[in-house]
């Protein structure tokens, strides 16, 4: 029998695959049902709610300004202070213009499946990232904590070649999750934007964004997966790979990150893992320390120091990560004692 069948077999028998994907699934329902239901189709009844709710902002401006204006005639004829409340000339009390009032400001909610439908991969990839991590650690780390390890090895001494097949099984297998549930994915979202927004100009263009965006959101998944089976083989055991995680979130997140803060350190997202998932997503994520105002205008606008953390910044660390666990992994399995 073919020892990469049997694994992927292996795979998908095991109960605890089989719950973690379903939790991600129904997690992912939960998300796109949310989306819809907070969502609305925008038409002439709405716009039309909106451009009464921006004229009646509008007029009570007027009438506020009117009232402040007369309080301050009246203030300046009976000689009385205002403690700075109005300026020297009362006609400088004025209105903002009506164009100030937009009438989108007052639209519901709804949404656009151009503009949206990238932003949406991001929870997408997050979701099924975690699936792949635990589902990877647990893959290889039951198999050494239960003894299945030494005795496929009997069968198959080779261990590096049964390591490896284990690994490619578990990407098959999340392979498959990650593109089924993305077809679902996209079909949901566009009937959002066709039932609870819009789905116009979604040219070609916008496709192929969609696309390499979920490319992206495909290899972190991967990623995510392989690091979890990497810790845990080292490990021997899937506690090494979720404790491992949970010191990283703990300590190395939550911990750097207050401490970082407290030492007035400038851009303290550049040292969080978050910050390069989520440029590898998006290409490029833009940090700005409101701290510093380097070049401020005679006008007196701040603008803040930034610093760019871009998806090249992204793969170097994921790839760096990739190749020292994994390898690592490799060199254990060979080297040790299996016992």
């Amino acid at each position: 029998m073919s020892l990469y069948r049997t694994e992927l077999r292996r795979l998908t028998k095991r109960r605890f695959t089989r719950w973690a994907a379903l939790a991600g699934v129904l997690v992912l329902l939960a998300v796109l049902v949310g989306v819809f239901l907070t969502n609305h189709k925008i038409g002439p009844a709405e716009q039309a709610r909106a451009e009464r709710q921006a004229e009646q902002q509008y007029q009570e401006q007027v009438r506020w300004a009117e009232q402040e204006r007369t309080a301050c005639v009246q203030a300046q004829a009976a000689g009385t202070p205002n403690d700075g409340r109005f300026p020297p000339d009362c006609q400088m009390i004025t209105p903002p213009p009506r164009d100030a009032f937009q009438a989108q400001w007052f639209l519901p909610s709804t949404f656009d499946f151009r503009k949206g439908f990238d932003e949406m991969l991001v929870p997408f990839t997050a979701i099924l990232a975690l699936v792949g991590f635990v589902v990877g650690a647990s893959f290889v780390g039951a198999e050494w904590s239960t003894g299945g390890m030494m005795n496929l090895l009997l069968w198959r001494p080779k261990r590096l070649t049964v390591l490896l097949t284990k690994l490619a099984a578990l990407l098959t297998g999340l392979l498959t999750l990650v593109l089924t549930s993305a077809v679902v994915w996209t079909v949901g979202f566009w009937l959002v934007g066709t039932f609870r927004g819009t789905t116009a100009k979604t040219t070609s263009g916008a496709w192929q964004s969609f696309a390499l965006t979920g490319l992206r959101g495909l290899l972190l998944v991967l990623t995510a997966a392989t690091i979890g089976f990497a810790l845990a083989s080292l490990g021997r055991h899937t506690a090494m790979a979720l404790g491992g995680a949970i010191a990283l979130v703990v300590v190395g997140q939550f911990g750097v990150g207050i401490l970082l803060s407290m030492a007035n350190v400038k851009f303290v997202e550049a040292w969080l893992l978050p910050t390069y998932a989520l440029a590898w997503m998006q290409k490029k994520v833009t940090l700005e320390n409101w701290e510093s105002c380097n070049n401020v205008s005679y006008s007196g606008e701040c603008k803040p120091e930034t610093l760019d953390i871009t998806w090249q910044h992204s793969s170097t660390l994921l790839i760096g990560a990739l190749v020292v666990l994994l390898g690592a992994a490799l060199w254990t399995m060979r080297r040790r004692d299996i016992s």
